[in-house]
């Protein structure tokens, strides 16, 4: 993936698309959607023999003095609640959607960073999807509005499988990232917002696009019955974010975060501390990836210590280095990640995630690749902490 200036107008279409689905067209539609009953159309499923899910999660912990601690991430035996992905644009197929074949280096590498570390919670289920591609994205993205159920078709028809053959009244935790988000908001709308299943939405972790809100508020626009969450124990709640730099923050025609119009705003709610308000810091518990390259657009690794020491595991934590907080500027409502760094500690004084245009940072993506990946263990520990609520209810 090269991205260029000269792309920028046909995402900005692409974003439009995507966040704003047309049920109209989705019941217009005669294709037919995947069989979910069969087990090689989901990634992560409590049936799959060899689960992308059930790979090993142990992360290399990295002191300030460089010092090496491997944490092993034990998966839970039984799990109170589930767990449902829709995984973000990662296609390289050169069709406008995708077909049901994930590649290795898009679908399944980004499932198994942004998703597989909630097996510690729940039972997982993330279905392959018919997405938008980057193709379409690049080439012709204004053109996708015609077609644009294809993608929402499949994911309501996994979740309807998912609820009609293994739900049982469990409760349930949706999680996406950008197109996933996208889907699953009009999932939230069409399916659960103020109907009997709401009362089985443990939350709902919406990242990389916006839920809008009205200013000032945590209910209405996006959702009418569905609330931002405002602590750990809050359930049937919705965990809204989009991250950026201290250092390069959102402006001009920046793609997350905007407010639609003087009486409403994006949402941001701290992953690293729900209650936290507005401008509050908050330590963020991060899995950086160590599994190489994200795509061509993105700095190389970085050498995680000085001097360099081999670390083998997939995951990288590095504990106090990285801090985000939720910052309105009444355009743009945004996590604003910050880089504790020392130059005289022997640990690294940044982390790569940013999309390049050349020698660049885009300032138009912000961090929205490592959405995910920098809030991590923080999603996880609020999973955690809904599941034994949902339990204590």
């Amino acid at each position: 993936m090269n991205l260029r200036i000269a792309v920028f107008p046909k995402i900005l279409s692409f974003l439009a698309v995507t966040s704003f689905l047309s049920l109209s067209a989705a019941q217009e539609s005669v294709l037919d959607s995947p069989d979910y009953s069969d087990i090689d159309n989901w990634i992560c499923h409590p049936g799959n023999q060899i689960d992308l899910c059930d790979q090993d999660l142990s992360a290399t912990v990295i002191s300030p003095d460089g010092g090496l601690t491997i944490e092993p991430w034990p998966e839970k035996t039984d799990p109170a609640i589930d767990c449902f992905y829709i995984y973000p644009t990662t296609s390289l197929d050169q069709q406008s959607f995708s077909d049901m074949s994930p590649g290795r280096n898009e679908e399944l590498i980004t499932t198994f960073t942004q998703f597989a570390h909630f097996k510690s919670q729940c039972r997982v289920f993330a279905p392959i999807y018919r997405q938008i591609t980057i193709q379409a994205l690049m080439s012709n993205a204004g053109d996708l509005a015609n077609n644009d159920a294809l993608n929402y078709q499949d994911v309501v028809s996994s979740f309807k499988y998912y609820l009609e053959n293994h739900n049982e009244g469990r409760g349930f935790v949706l999680v996406g990232h950008s197109q996933g988000t996208s889907l699953l908001i009009e999932l939230i709308r069409n399916e659960i917002d103020g109907k009997p299943l709401q009362q089985q939405l443990v939350s709902a972790i919406l990242a990389g696009n916006p839920v809008i809100v009205p200013k000032g508020k945590d209910v209405g626009g996006t959702f009418e019955n569905i609330p931002l969450c405002r602590s750990n124990t809050q359930l049937g709640c919705a965990i809204n974010f989009m991250t950026y730099r201290d250092s390069v923050p959102p402006e001009g025609f920046a793609l997350f975060g905007r407010a639609p119009d003087t009486d409403s705003e994006a949402a941001c709610t701290n992953p690293a501390n729900l209650s936290a308000a507005e401008g509050e810091s908050a330590v963020l518990d991060a899995y950086l990836s160590n599994i190489g390259e994200i795509v061509q657009a993105v700095a190389p690794m970085p050498d995680w210590t000085n001097p360099p020491q081999d670390i083998s595991t997939r995951f990288v934590k590095v504990p106090g280095l990285l801090s985000a907080r939720c910052v309105n500027t009444g355009t743009y409502n945004y996590l604003e990640m910050s880089v504790n760094a020392d130059p005289a500690d022997a640990r690294t004084d940044d982390i790569r995630g940013d999309l390049m245009q050349g020698s660049e940072v885009s300032a138009m993506w912000g961090l929205h690749l490592i959405d995910m990946s920098i809030s991590q263990g923080n999603l996880v520990s609020i999973v955690a902490s809904q599941s034994r609520a949902w339990q204590s209810r």
